[in-house]
């Protein structure tokens, strides 16, 4: 399907740039494509190798797998393929808990390492199994506790109360991911994208195939250390007391006569619970993988480079995955296609009182993230923060995610090239996530 995609978009960028007289924006596009794909690919490099390196040290730690055996039940009703013990299991909990508060440079290189542990058991090099198709949609629809880009942007354009679209978004990506949970268990049983079976039953899973180097980080990693020890505990007890008095803390600034860190959030305690919560998660996920390695005499430093070693190796991987996607997506953008796009289906959606004005924001968010950030920033300035339709432009942007860069980014680390039912599930969630978004909007601040 991601063939037909991928083409579409450029012959639809050239045909519409000819007839428009754009051609020379298409030409841009293409070439401003690729310098954006390559640019963030290297730009991350950093912050993924942070972070695969501190899941390595949660992977040997044993961290990882604990976490996929207190959600054992729940996991092996979505993943039924994935043995419970897999260190995939615990890395998809872990990046689907970063995405629910809004923590963004940690989730996707969780996101990679739970990939990298699919593509292990993956039994066909190169096409996307069940699970990782029901992975990418998780994050497609994820359920989204704080939509912190879209707080921040009504809070910047004078909202009295910006936070008031917590509750909407919400609501909006528990019903995204409810459809595109339906969707990606549904579409895996038609025979138009069911699995095909191995060549041979000699296939082997994983980085071992294909002639394929097998590295230290393409292997699922052994569980090291030694038990904790009396001190251990209590030194880990000694941290989550520190941090559950940041949380009161921050939680609660008055009591400690402080200015609240959170008060373009708004002044509910729930708010401001959720914000310290999303605050304090990266800092302490940090502090507390090394020190719960070290008390199980784990060397960090030497596991951390070990870990941190992939992250470049990950970033040149997708960089081809992220060009081709980049490039027909910016020629199409380029040629007007979502301009012509939106008057196409403008009197459709009148019918059934869409606003008009979302129009483009629906249109652009699976494409492009910055896309859509400037358009509904663009809805904010002209219509003011507490419009309805701008709070509705906001759900939207806080519940969805850019499908189309996903897909690239996660089956780009693990070169899967066919995608099967991971983009048309996904593409339903979104839907699925605007129309309640205008729907929740709608019932929550009132409005015809």
């Amino acid at each position: 399907m991601l063939n037909y995609i991928w083409l579409g978009l450029i012959l639809l960028a050239v045909l519409i740039g000819g007839f428009d007289n754009r051609m020379k924006e298409v030409a841009s596009g293409a070439v401003d494509g690729a310098k954006s794909a390559v640019t963030l690919s290297f730009g991350l490099i950093g912050v993924w190798a942070v972070w695969l390196g501190m899941m390595r040290l949660a992977e040997r730690a044993g961290l990882v797998q604990a976490l996929a055996g207190l959600l054992r039940r729940p996991l092996r009703r979505l993943f039924p393929d994935v043995p419970p013990e897999h260190p995939a299991m615990g890395a998809m909990v872990l990046n689907i808990a970063a995405n629910m508060f809004g923590l963004g440079n940690a989730a996707t290189p969780l996101g990679l390492r739970a990939m990298k542990g699919l593509d292990s058991l993956n039994r066909l090099p190169g096409t996307a199994t069940n699970a990782m198709c029901t992975f990418l949609v998780i994050n497609t629809g994820s359920v989204q506790l704080i939509p912190v880009t879209a707080i921040t942007v009504l809070a910047t354009n004078g909202s009295k109360n910006p936070s008031a679209i917590i509750g909407t978004a919400l609501l909006a990506t528990v019903c995204s991911c409810a459809a595109g949970l339906i969707a990606v268990k549904t579409f895996e049983k038609w025979r138009t994208f069911r699995l095909p079976e191995p060549a041979s039953s000699s296939t082997t899973s994983g980085p071992e195939r294909a002639g394929e180097e097998t590295t230290p980080q393409d292997t699922v990693v052994a569980v090291t250390g030694e038990p904790l020890s009396p001190r251990g505990r209590m030194v880990l007890k000694v941290f989550a007391v520190c941090l559950v008095w940041f949380l009161f803390v921050l939680t609660f600034p008055n009591l400690f006569h402080r200015q609240s860190d959170f008060e373009q959030f708004g002044q509910g305690v729930v708010s401001r619970f959720i914000n310290a919560i999303s605050a304090l998660a990266i800092p302490c996920l940090l502090a507390f993988f090394p020190l719960y390695a070290a008390l199980r005499r784990i060397p960090v430093y030497e596991e951390f480079i070990e870990g941190a070693k992939e992250g470049f190796n990950v970033a040149v991987r997708i960089i081809p995955y992220l060009v081709a996607m980049w490039v027909g997506i910016r020629m199409f953008s380029g040629a007007g296609g979502i301009d012509l796009l939106t008057k196409l289906l403008r009197p459709v959606l009148e019918l059934v009182h869409f606003p008009k004005e979302l129009v483009p924001i629906a249109l652009m968010r699976p494409l492009s993230g910055s896309g859509a950030l400037a358009l509904f920033g663009d809805l904010a300035k002209d219509l003011g923060p507490d419009n309805l339709i701008v709070r509705m432009a906001g759900t939207i942007y806080g519940s969805t995610e850019t499908t189309f860069y996903v897909i690239a980014l996660y089956f780009g680390a693990v070169s899967v090239k066919r995608t099967r039912h991971a983009i048309p599930a996904g593409l339903i969630a979104d839907a699925v996530g605007v129309i309640a978004s205008v729907i929740v909007c709608r019932l929550v601040f009132g409005g015809g």
